[in-house]
This record gives structure tokens, C-alpha cells and sequence, in this order.
């Protein structure tokens, strides 16, 4: 199974793990004060325990953080939200469900647990960040133009190629000597491998230059071959979700209908045709979010702070509120909750002319959220649309439940910030 993106997100990984073992010591130690006795497992503790890890990674706290001197004051401040967060949680579940002489819902209780969780949590993160050292050396495999390719793909991301070699001899083709070379390279230590899944690895993302489609035909890394098992637990995934997110907002759809029609008595729906599975047409529906004659002087990319955008648009596109009609689309299949995100074919036969690979991210249904919807800004250019492309073919080839899980959490976490329409361009936002 391939998994770089998980490789990326191991601080993620260890620090929730790290949590997880300071609520659970620290919630043992004051029941054992406070009330005397084992604890018992109680699924009380568990439930607190998921409620703290779904709001710290909600609040951004487990996520990569840049190198700022309010870095401590930041940690304190999202940790303090995190159990603010969770102590109303606990007070609201207390309420509604009647639980008033619960011996663990006093202040008494609460209150010292959540200091010792807090404390424990920011003595993880100072640890981590002071054992987070550059790794060991790499030594690419890669041909001239490939490299070629790597040092303008850093250039962009304002990122150096430090701590890296390259071969210019491709796997496969190395002469004695240059084989020699890579042995006595991976004997120092470097960490050696082929570009492409270097990139995949420190970039999360896979240039067009560097993809190789033969691996589609064939199968070689790419799981989602039509009728395969992924295959159908993804379709599976795709009516259930779809089914049930239909069902819990259909109130939020109806009330932005009617803030819709109360602003400029235009039409509800905005519907056009966009590039579905292996290029066929499909047809894209959305709650209207522009003025009624947007491109009545021709169609073009919405930028920032477009002022064809309504001001209920606005909030409809942070909030990704207007995509949710398309649930109705995955439920027929011509869509799916995880994908590349669906183009206009008008646009996209400038974009094939220019990108290399462009059509192979219609090798999957096209989705609501995407890799590159989280991990990308809103794309307004053949730029932006290059580098969001490399983050479908990333996707295409590494595709699978746990990565869809991934996208999911971290649409959320764009949702819930009120950023539907952001991302973070790191890639390593979840």
C-alpha cells in the first residue's frame, strides 16, 4: 500500500498519540485523587479523549508550524481553546442528557484534569519541536531535464534543494561505477531514491513532467481499478456519505435558497456542463453564487474579491454551501465526495495544450473536495492550474479509504475556519 502522505504527517501521528497517552494518565490520576479507586476504562474517559483530538486538529494544533517567535505563545493559545472547546462539550453533554451528580463532571475534577492535559500536550509539542531535526541526506535518481524540472518546482514553492545529490543516471541504466556510487551513498547513510517519489514524499505533490501513465495501464500504482474491491468500497463510501450529508442539510440548503431569492429574486441553481470520468460531459449544479449576467462578457476564472460574486455568494463559497447540491450527482455517479475537482471543457482544451498529462486526471470520477482543493489555493491561471494537477496525479497515484479519510478531515478543517474556498499551500495542513 503506498502511503507518503502519511509519511509527511507523522508529527501528526506522534502528537495525537501523545495526547491520547496524557489524557488517559492524566484523567487515571485525579480520579484516582479526587475519588479514589481504578477508573475502570469507563467509556466517559474515551469520549473525552476523541472530543479533545477532533478539536485539536480542528484548531489546527497538530498541523506543521512555521518558525515564528509567537510559536509558544500560539501553542498556549490553541491549546487553551482546545479545552475551553471540551469543557463545553462536557457542560452541554451534561445538560442534555441529565447528568448532574456525575462525581467527573464537577469543577473539581475537570478543571485539574484539563490543566494536567494542557500542560502534558505543550511539553509534547516543545519535545518534538526540538527533536525535529533536517533528516539524513538524499541522492536522487534523475536525468538532467528531470532535474531541471525539481529545481523549478522548489523555486516556486520558495523552497532550496538542501541536503540533496543527484544522479543523472536513471534506475536501470547505471554503468558499474555509478552503481557503485549508490552503494557507497546509501552505506554513508543518504536515503536513496527515484525523483518522482521524492517528490511525492517532501512535495505531496507529482509534477506532469515526472508522471509516467504507463503505470495506469497496467495497474501499477493505482488502486482504484474499476471492479476492484477500493473500487467499490469508494462507490459504497460515495452513497452513504452522500446520502446521509443530503439528509442533515437539507435545512442549511433550503434557508441559502431562500437568501438567495430574497436578495435578487434570480434563480436558485447555477448549472453548467464541466468534464466528468474519461472526459465525458456532465452536468455540474450549484447554489447560485455570482450575479445573474456574470459572464455575460465571456467565461473566465473567479478570482478574489470578484465583484460578480453576490454577497450571499460570499459566504456561500466560504462555507462550501454551494457545492452541496452536487451530492445529488455523486449519489447518480457521475461524481464522487473525493476527486479532482470537474473543469469546464471550454477551458480545459487551453490548459491540455499547455500542461503535459492534463487528461489523465479525468481517469476518475471528479469529486466535491480533492488533494488539491486542500492543499491548493483556488486556482485562477494555467499556473495554478499546472500545480494543482500535480496534486491530482499525487492523488491518482496514491489514491485509497485512508487518504480519502485525510481529504475529508481536512475539508472539514477548511470548513469549520470558515476557509471553504483556501488551503494551505504547504500541503501539509492535515
Amino acid at each position: 500500500m503506498r502511503l507518503p502522505w502519511l509519511r509527511a504527517r507523522l508529527r501528526l501521528v506522534v502528537l495525537a498519540g501523545w495526547d491520547l497517552v496524557m489524557l488517559l494518565l492524566a484523567y487515571a490520576g485525579i480520579y484516582q485523587l479526587r475519588i479514589g479507586g481504578w477508573w475502570g476504562e469507563s467509556s466517559e474517559a474515551w469520549g473525552f479523549a476523541l472530543a479533545w483530538l477532533v478539536f485539536s486538529y480542528l484548531l489546527g494544533r497538530y498541523s506543521r508550524e512555521s518558525p515564528q517567535r509567537s510559536v509558544a505563545l500560539r501553542r498556549l493559545g490553541l491549546a487553551l481553546a482546545a479545552a475551553a472547546l471540551l469543557l463545553l462539550a462536557v457542560q452541554l453533554n451534561s445538560w442534555l442528557a441529565r447528568v448532574l451528580m456525575e462525581a467527573t463532571r464537577f469543577r473539581g475534577f475537570l478543571l485539574p484534569w484539563l490543566g494536567l492535559v494542557v500542560l502534558g500536550s505543550l511539553l509534547g509539542q516543545t519535545l518534538l519541536r526540538r527533536r525535529s531535526v533536517v533528516g539524513l541526506p538524499w541522492l536522487l535518481v534523475a536525468s538532467p531535464a528531470e532535474q531541471q524540472v525539481l529545481e523549478r518546482e522548489l523555486a516556486a514553492a520558495g523552497r532550496e534543494l538542501a541536503g540533496v545529490a543527484i544522479s543523472t543516471a536513471a534506475l536501470g541504466t547505471q554503468r558499474p561505477s555509478e552503481l557503485g556510487v549508490l552503494l557507497a551513498a546509501r552505506k554513508r547513510g543518504l536515503s536513496c531514491c527515484a525523483l518522482d517519489s521524492w517528490c511525492e514524499r517532501q512535495l505531496q505533490r507529482l509534477p506532469p513532467e515526472l508522471f509516467d501513465p504507463d503505470a495506469l495501464l497496467v495497474g501499477e500504482g493505482f488502486q482504484l481499478q474499476p471492479g476492484c474491491f477500493i473500487w467499490r468500497l469508494k462507490r459504497f463510501g460515495d452513497v452513504l456519505g452522500a446520502a446521509l450529508l443530503l439528509l442533515a442539510t437539507a435545512p442549511l440548503l433550503l434557508l441559502a435558497m431562500l437568501l438567495i431569492k430574497l436578495e435578487d429574486g434570480g434563480p436558485l441553481l447555477y448549472r453548467q456542463h464541466r468534464s466528468g470520468q474519461y472526459g465525458s460531459l456532465i452536468w455540474l449544479t450549484k447554489l447560485r453564487t455570482m450575479a445573474v449576467d456574470a459572464e455575460a462578457s465571456g467565461i473566465r476564472w473567479a478570482t478574489p474579491g470578484d465583484p460578480r460574486i453576490t454577497r450571499v455568494g460570499h459566504w456561500l463559497r466560504r462555507w462550501r454551501i454551494d457545492e452541496l447540491p452536487q451530492l445529488v450527482s455523486v449519489l447518480s455517479g457521475e461524481m464522487s465526495l473525493i476527486g479532482p475537482r470537474p473543469e469546464r471543457p471550454e477551458l480545459e482544451q487551453q490548459l491540455e495544450a499547455q500542461i503535459p498529462q492534463y487528461r489523465l486526471r479525468h481517469w476518475l470520477r471528479p469529486g466535491l473536495s480533492g488533494w488539491a482543493q486542500v492543499c491548493f489555493p483556488y486556482g485562477a491561471s494555467v499556473a495554478d492550474s499546472r500545480a494543482k494537477l500535480s496534486y491530482d496525479l499525487y492523488y491518482l497515484r496514491n489514491a485509497g479509504p485512508l487518504l480519502d479519510l485525510l481529504i475529508a478531515g481536512m475539508t472539514l478543517q477548511l470548513i469549520v475556519g470558515g476557509r471553504g474556498a483556501l488551503a494551505c499551500r504547504s500541503g501539509h495542513g492535515g
